[in-house]
């Protein structure tokens, strides 16, 4: 990464910071995968419950695989059935802490998250203790529209591609057509203005490339 690129995201990212705080979140910017998987398990004590939601950046910093050997977890990847996976999920919307990112943030705070099953929305909104998300630069935007924007335009099309046999046009097209289809991954968007809880919400911002 270029010193100046570097040099920007450290800005952009410290004064993220203030505007996520500003609005009832923890926030903390981290330069590097290592700072932040180290910030992470600095706020997520051994003994908390964890789960997660299917997000990429967590993945991509290692913090999945740290926390799989460290904490108790749920995990839905190991349901044996489709029954048992929801179960899972369910499960987790009472665990301690929740892992995920978030599909977008404006410069003044304000978090943009897409959905399909709902699951990781409403975890994010209610339920688990605490929830940690990992978000890297790329996901900045200037403005709330420019944030529902990329949501939408950029991030909801490339997970949809992830997802073999989807039949929604992004899958087929790469651009969101505002689809009524039944395989929709875009049924909830939410954006989260405020922590109601103070703290609740901690958002680790990485300075450089994560997820999508």
């Amino acid at each position: 990464m270029e010193q100046a690129e570097v040099l920007r995201n450290k800005l952009l990212g410290e004064n993220l910071v203030k505007n996520l705080e500003k609005r009832g979140m923890a926030a903390y910017y981290c330069a590097t995968k290592e700072e932040a998987v180290a910030k992470a398990l600095e706020l997520i004590p051994e003994t908390d419950v964890v789960a997660w939601g299917g997000s990429v950046s967590i993945k991509e910093v290692g913090l999945l695989d740290v926390i799989k050997k460290r904490n108790p977890v749920i995990d839905r990847e190991i349901a044996e059935t489709p029954e048992e996976k929801q179960e899972l999920m369910r499960n987790a919307l009472l665990c301690d802490t929740y892992l995920m990112s978030s599909n977008a943030i404006s410069k003044d705070g304000q978090l943009v998250n897409i959905d399909g099953n709902g699951n990781r929305v409403a975890a994010m909104i209610f339920g688990p203790k605490q929830v940690v998300m990992v978000v890297g630069m790329n996901k900045v935007a200037g403005t709330l529209e420019g944030a529902i924007d990329r949501a939408r335009h950029v991030a909801a099309p490339i997970n949809a591609a992830r997802f073999a046999g989807l039949g929604t046009p992004c899958a087929k097209l790469g651009t969101c057509a505002d689809c009524l289809s039944p395989d929709s991954i875009c049924c909830q968007m939410v954006i989260t203005r405020i922590s109601r809880v103070k703290g609740r919400i901690k958002v680790i911002l990485v300075g450089e490339n994560l997820g999508f």
